[in-house]
């Protein structure tokens, strides 16, 4: 029985399906070349004006290189999937929806001009605010309620007493959910507050929840009067929409309170399912005007896929008048525009940096541009220590994220591995002024491929809470000598074969 389900399962459908379709490309070419030769030649004329195009056109080279080597060594079958996925980019229903939606909801993003005034007075960050503020487009706003919780397993009973109270609507964004003791205590509060009439919307992404969800948990929710999405549903087609993943982490609760963070809604993130070690992760909730923010976020995407709402602004909750601390901005990233909205964020925080610059990351597989940011930084005589995990979740990406320790460590960057477990928080805190607590790891897909969100916080006495925490958890870390990150010659050609693939991992 359990091997018949496994058989007729929707992994091993879509599995199936890709086979199929690459041995259909795979005869189509061999066919293509016997019957067409005189096309091959233009094709091979064509994967040349595409190779220098993209390096002519591409902000990040780096990032581009997969298809610059996959089309120089199979011209013919490279330049054909090229230009099928520019075809899928352009024809896609879903590309056109979500591009439509995000710049619908820009009109939602208002900055309050006093507020800029304010900020004007602080040179150093000034051009952190001008870039997030009239660049990216999101507004700041006065902090009147940020707390920041050193694990999910905290920010989990949190989340849960805000759930609970909620009068008015609930809204879920999240990569991936599992059913366990955490989705399921949120899932029975849902249920009740469905029940009382409340507006329960929930958006998961469908690859990242596809092993721990059935195809048909979307229609489950329905029926208990929850409101489901999977966001970019899976199919075998290859397609460039596919790759782009809703990596985000929302929950937004009468448009008052507004959780986000590392976290996923899955049980090892708050330790009640262990698999690599101790899950080190965080949580944030938000409170007051920055809310709001979030709200849009939401509803950007839920109405790209099914159009509900006609003005977002029935969702935003009165101003706060709770004691101010700092300033704070909710930003998001789109893989669909020009802006690289998150690594912007990062790196204007890594090139302003004077002091000190604590960073945890999951996975590390940066750029040329990011590694000389960080190198120059700690050149600078900047405090550079980054985290990352002391039992991998994923071995390849674990050896390419240990690959860069060389060259960072020789140039002063101080590397941590969390000796208990898994680090999967992403954030930067520096200098006891300014943070990011967000969802973009330091990996391609997320910088570049992926839709993200983060929040960042200017002058909060909460920035000191998130520094003591990096170095609590320091303590449990061990820091890696140089003579532990140099890599032997195999070692470092295979590292190298793996990196031209890294924007697929």
């Amino acid at each position: 029985m359990k091997l018949l389900k496994a058989l007729f399962s929707r992994t091993v459908f879509v599995a199936s399906m890709f086979l199929l379709e690459l041995l259909f490309l795979y005869a189509f070419f061999t066919w293509f070349g016997e019957k067409a030769a005189w096309i091959e030649s233009v094709l091979r004329l064509l994967s040349l004006f595409i190779v220098l195009t993209i390096n002519r056109l591409s902000m990040h080279p780096s990032f581009e290189m997969i298809w610059i080597v996959f089309i120089m060594v199979f011209p013919v079958p490279g330049t054909i999937i090229y230009l099928l996925i520019g075809a899928d980019i352009i024809f896609s229903k879903t590309f056109k929806q979500l591009v439509t939606s995000t710049n619908e909801s820009k009109k939602y993003y208002v900055q309050d001009e006093t507020i800029l005034q304010e900020l004007e007075k602080d040179k150093h960050y000034i051009g952190h605010v001008n870039y997030l503020s009239h660049v990216s487009g999101f507004p700041f706003y006065k902090n009147t309620g940020f707390a920041y919780y050193p694990t999910a397993d905290e920010g989990y009973l949190a989340m849960l007493e805000s759930l609970r109270n909620a009068k008015k609507f609930i809204f879920i964004e999240y990569f991936i959910i599992e059913e366990g003791i955490m989705w399921n205590q949120i899932l029975e509060i849902l249920k009740l507050k469905a029940k009382q009439g409340l507006d329960v919307r929930v958006l998961y992404d469908d690859l990242g929840s596809f092993m721990t969800l059935p195809a048909s948990y979307a229609k489950k929710l329905e029926k208990l009067g929850i409101q489901c999405i999977p966001f970019n549903r899976i199919n075998p087609i290859i397609g460039a929409i596919i790759n782009h993943r809703d990596h985000r982490k929302i929950m937004v609760i009468d448009g008052e309170v507004a959780f986000t963070g590392g976290s996923n809604l899955a049980d090892e993130y708050i330790n009640v399912k262990k698999k690599y070690g101790h899950w080190k992760d965080n949580m944030i909730q938000m409170t007051g005007d920055v809310v709001y923010s979030y709200t849009i976020m939401f509803l950007t995407h839920w109405n790209a896929l099914r159009k509900t709402d006609d003005d977002f602004s029935v969702f935003k909750a009165e101003s706060s008048s709770k004691q101010e601390d700092g300033y704070i901005c909710a930003y998001c990233e789109t893989p669909f525009d020009d802006e690289i909205t998150a690594q912007n964020v990062y790196m204007n925080i890594i090139n302003q940096a004077r002091t000190y610059l604590y960073i945890y990351t999951p996975y590390l597989i940066i750029d040329s541009e990011m590694i000389n940011a960080l190198l120059l930084c700690a050149k600078k005589g900047v405090d550079v220590r980054i985290m990352t995990p002391g039992i991998p979740d994923k071995k390849i990406v674990y050896k390419l994220t240990q690959s860069y320790y060389e060259i960072l460590i020789r140039g002063g960057v101080k590397i941590y591995e969390y000796t208990p477990g898994f680090v999967h928080g992403k954030v930067f805190v520096c200098d006891d002024e300014v943070a990011t607590v967000g969802t973009a790891n330091l990996d391609y897909r997320s910088l570049y491929l992926h839709f993200e969100n983060g929040t960042y916080i200017l002058k909060s006495k909460q920035i000191k809470k998130i520094r003591d925490d990096y170095l609590t958890t320091l303590m449990k870390c061990h820091c890696v000598p140089l003579r532990k990150s140099r890599l032997g010659i195999f070692q470092a050609i295979v590292v190298s074969l793996l990196r031209l693939f890294a924007p697929l991992m």
